[in-house]
């Protein structure tokens, strides 16, 4: 773990460099920078920092539907787990992903492995919520904005994803043992421990479709996913809005934010610790002056407040929960990765 770290600091310290010479050579204003972020509108902000939150109860809700069929759990249950986890993510980067699950199996008294499984499942459901969204969205960009053949396209291929996922699913929901069978065959040729994980997943992906004993409840998740994300759309929106100096960001439309949702989410799929958040800023302020036409000082400004609302502002609150709870954060991360991956050996085994 320690090696891997270490390349992961050092590819992040490499893109660190690459965007400070990008900002030096764009003739950065610093003092436009800085009147942007005195004069942003905080009712927007805290009205998306309220939209965030109330994503993270929503994801609590939907945890407890999916363990529903095992054992009852009442949502305020699992919403330390959540606030804890996902500070765990912002201070820590990907590598602290596993400890949301790690914290519930600890909380309810439930293997680790089977919270493998739900990690996997709520994944899929993110995953499959985040395409119908942003294709629906991109059906509704009116034709007269600047670089709609983009958003025709990137609808398009959400679309399609949306599609692949959902046959997928029905794949692994009737033939789960089977495609797993498939993967370790086919994907042992390159490496036996990559296709035995990847199997491993499968059959966690295919019990916990498996889990559903409704389809009350299969809706039931459908319904809180695609509300999740649709807020944290809406969080992207409020965030843009506050920039009232700006134009191209204060009359940003719901439609038009989702290829800027897709940037972020691209740039935090492979997040280090701390220096992620400057590469985050990067990624989203990008998009910004590419996709909208915001001056960069501009554009970076909302990069930065907007990870505060979406990934920041959950410090605070995590922090206190861990406080209170006695969770040391960056011992919980290394110990969620490390069972995780003996989990995960455990049931290829």
């Amino acid at each position: 773990m320690k090696k891997r770290n270490r390349w992961v600091w050092v590819a992040a310290l490499v893109v660190l460099a690459l965007v400070d010479l990008a900002l030096w050579r764009a003739h950065f204003d610093w003092a436009m920078f800085r009147r942007q972020l005195r004069n942003v509108d905080q009712i927007h902000i805290w009205a998306g920092i309220a939209l965030i939150y109330a994503t993270y109860w929503l994801r609590s809700w939907r945890w407890a539907i999916f363990l529903a069929p095992v054992k009852k759990v009442p949502t305020h249950v699992l919403l330390g787990p959540q606030f804890i986890g996902f500070a765990g993510v912002a201070l820590f980067g990907r590598l602290a992903d596993l400890t949301r699950p790690y914290l519930v199996s600890r909380r309810v008294g439930l293997p680790l492995s089977s919270q493998v499984g739900v990690y996997a499942i709520e994944r899929m459901f993110d995953l499959g919520a985040v395409a119908v969204v942003f294709s629906s969205a991109m059906a509704l960009t009116p034709k007269d904005l600047p670089h709609h053949e983009i958003f025709v396209r990137a609808g398009e291929m959400s679309l399609a994803l949306t599609l692949a996922i959902a046959a997928f699913a029905v794949v692994v929901r009737v033939s789960g043992g089977v495609v797993a069978g498939f993967a370790r065959a086919t994907l042992g040729r390159l490496s036996k421990p990559a296709a035995e994980s990847i199997a491993t997943k499968i059959l966690g992906f295919r019990d916990g479709l498996n889990t559903f004993t409704s389809l009350r409840d299969f809706a039931l998740a459908v319904a809180l996913s695609l509300a999740m994300w649709g807020m944290i759309g809406m969080a992207y929106v409020q965030t843009a809005h506050a920039f009232v100096l700006t134009p191209e960001l204060a009359g940003l439309t719901f439609s038009r934010t989702m290829l800027l949702m897709a940037a972020s989410l691209g740039g935090s799929a492979l997040q280090p610790p701390i220096i992620g958040w400057f590469t985050q800023i990067a990624v989203t302020a990008t998009a910004m002056h590419e996709f909208y036409g915001a001056p960069i000082e501009a554009a970076t400004a909302c990069g930065a407040v907007l990870l505060v609302v979406t990934s920041l502002s959950i410090l605070p609150t995590g922090l206190v929960y861990a406080r209170v709870e006695h969770v040391n954060l960056k011992a919980v991360a290394e110990e969620s990765e490390a069972a995780g991956e003996g989990a995960g050996v455990e049931e290829s085994g």
